[in-house]
């Protein structure tokens, strides 16, 4: 993983490298308006491979959203070692795009929209409903740990479920995560060809973790927490504010029926935190090639078609550690002399999968439901009991399977895996990531095809998406959220938020919508 100290200084040695000056001198640009940034070069059948990066520049001139003004045309080869520019190419003079529009901050947007919309918050008038025992947190039946990882950012740990029936704590997730983060551009030309990152691995999600802004990221009633890290000497570093909890009101109903008078209110606990990553980055072209690897969202400016893979590490101990993953199929049966007029049923198909091949799938039939399951737990009726996995988006790759970038991300091939658990099997891209070729990954490991019946065993889960950009993406793009569930399923004896008391009204003495 690279460090931030790296990076720097390898993003400083243009500004002092001649033929670098003399090609800004050229373009007619200052210097001193010239930003760059290092990025990871990934691995191409090389057999020999030094510690290097490619540099990319960028013309701020005034703008903050400087990943609109890209230098293409330029780039610099870093060795790491040598803390050197061992290669450099000035190939096409092409313009950089006009700063003209590509601000987001609110100051320069000029006459902002009518604001329909009335400000609101929430108010605990007794404090929040969960509470807090240094990073371990409790709220409603439900206790787990909050951490921080510099590689991976958010860690939940030890979550466990109180069940009142049993009147005692049963465990759900030992240890949850996102391993890794594969983002393949689709774009050929000579400073994009090889950008396709491998994000946690490769830069850290918590080392480019940024504190959150309260009432801005959060509301008013969350409650924060700081990360921690080391840094390459050794030296603790603190990011304040990096993540935060609170309540919020869904607006949901757990339940509803028309004979009850009450629907069941829906309250949730949220975790937030931001990652400033290396996200969408623009190219500038200076006239449209025969192949547009992207969307062109302004002038001379092409959006880069790419791919999100977020592989989740879900360590889950549903009731217990020794665990088995099931799949339920649902099949169309056709009905032939039947005694009614129907023609077709469709039925549930449960099968245990036995080994990390048989647990891999992905998602885009639709009829096939996963379920992890404790055989050795059964409830009042005789099911095992379980958790089931409810997915997110699930785009699934593109590229040929041979493609280097494609066996470095292979982990992205199944929405699903499942490997017996290993303490060394932590990163779905490997241990090392950067230049890696894709011989120690989590599709490399499930080729031993080991037992996973009632072990204890890792699910892999991988959300994908397909981003194609759009007009709305620029300058700067709108949240795109991405989740999943984990549901339980027969784990309970019944529905256990029937017996969860319906929320009441507060009436707040001297209180109006003007109170600060």
């Amino acid at each position: 993983m690279l460090n931030g100290e790296e990076q720097a200084l390898a993003s400083e040695l243009p500004h002092k490298y001649p033929p670098f000056v003399e090609s800004i001198t050229k373009r007619k640009l200052k210097l001193s308006e010239v930003l760059c940034e290092a990025f990871t070069i990934g691995w191409y059948g090389e057999k020999n491979t030094k510690r290097v990066v490619q540099v990319m520049c960028y013309y701020v001139d005034g703008t903050i959203n400087f990943y609109m003004r890209p230098i293409e045309g330029i780039m610099a080869t870093v060795d790491l070692d040598l803390m050197k520019i061992v290669g450099y190419h000035d190939r096409q003079m092409i313009p950089v795009a006009k700063g003209d529009g590509v601000e987001y901050v609110e100051s320069k947007q000029g006459p902002l929209y009518d604001n329909r919309i009335k400000g609101m918050t929430i108010l605990q008038q007794d404090g929040p409903s969960f509470t807090l025992d240094g990073n371990n947190v409790r709220w409603a039946n439900w206790d787990f740990h909050l951490g921080f990882d510099m590689r991976v950012g958010p860690v939940i740990s030890l979550a466990s479920i109180f069940d009142h029936d049993k009147n005692k704590y049963r465990s759900v997730l030992y240890k949850g995560y996102v391993s890794e983060l594969f983002v393949p551009y689709q774009d050929l030309s000579e400073e994009w060809w090889f950008r396709t990152f491998l994000d946690a691995g490769e830069f850290g999600f918590g080392i480019c973790a940024v504190p959150l802004q309260p009432s801005r990221d959060c509301p008013k009633n969350a409650k924060y927490f700081d990360g921690y890290y080391t840094s390459r000497d050794g030296t603790p570093v603190k990011i304040p504010n990096v993540f935060c909890i609170f309540e919020r009101y869904s607006g949901d109903v757990m339940w509803r029926h028309t004979e009850a008078a009450l629907p069941g209110d829906d309250i949730a606990v949220s975790l937030s935190g931001i990652l400033a990553v290396k996200g969408s980055k623009y190219t500038h072209q200076d006239q449209i090639k025969e192949e547009v690897y992207g969307t062109l969202v302004a002038e001379n400016t092409i959006a880069v078609r790419h791919n999100h893979f977020l592989t989740f590490h879900l360590d889950l101990d549903i009731d217990g550690p020794a665990n088995s993953l099931t799949k339920t199929h649902l099949k169309t049966v056709r009905v032939a002399n039947g005694t009614f007029p129907r023609r077709s049923y469709w039925t549930a198909v449960h099968e245990t999968a036995k080994t990390e091949s048989d647990a891999k799938m992905t998602f885009n039939s639709g009829d096939t439901e996963v379920t992890i399951v404790n055989p050795n737990k059964r409830t009042n009726m005789g099911h095992h009991v379980g958790y089931r996995l409810v997915p997110g988006p699930v785009a699934a790759p593109l590229l040929l399977g041979d493609d280097y970038e494609q066996i470095r991300g292979a982990f992205s091939n199944y929405h699903v895996w499942a490997t017996p658990y290993n303490r060394s099997e932590k990163w779905a891209g490997g241990d090392f990531v950067d230049q890696a070729h894709g011989d120690d990954t989590l599709a490399a490991w499930t080729m031993k095809n080991r037992d996973i019946v009632n072990k204890d065993i890792v699910v892999w889960h991988t959300l994908g998406v397909h981003h194609v950009p759009v007009q709305e993406d620029y300058p700067i793009m709108p949240t795109l959220s991405g989740s999943f569930e984990l549901k339980p399923t027969n784990f309970f004896d019944y529905n256990p938020v029937l017996k969860v008391k319906p929320l009441s009204s507060v009436d707040w003495v001297n209180c109006s919508a003007k109170s600060s």
